[in-house]
């Protein structure tokens, strides 16, 4: 008894939803980092259900590109997060007007 491919589907949906939400409202620069991680797994859930269903390893292994993809991206986010600490004291993403062109 194996699990349809709507429901992973519908499961990667609802949390692609939730990091898009908490990307477009949220100011703070670690929740902001955190959402985006949402996304990228949800895109993995997909890659990961439609590997399993058409019965290929190529979506797993893309799936393990974009787990490397979100560890460089964290690295590159804490980063900036603490220069942005360091600089403003705070990590809200909208204080930080000095560093526009």
């Amino acid at each position: 008894m194996t699990v349809d491919v709507q429901y992973y589907v519908l499961l990667s949906m609802a949390v692609f939803c939730i990091g898009l939400f908490g990307v477009l409202t949220r100011r703070n620069a670690l929740l902001f980092l955190m959402s985006v991680e949402l996304m990228l797994n949800a895109a993995n859930i997909n890659l990961i259900a439609f590997s399993f269903y058409h019965g290929n390893l190529t979506g797993q292994l893309f799936a393990l590109f974009t787990m490397a993809l979100a560890a460089a991206e964290v690295a590159v986010g804490l980063g900036i997060i603490l220069v942005l600490y360091r600089n403003f004291r705070d990590v809200d993403v909208t204080v930080p007007t000095t560093m526009r062109w």
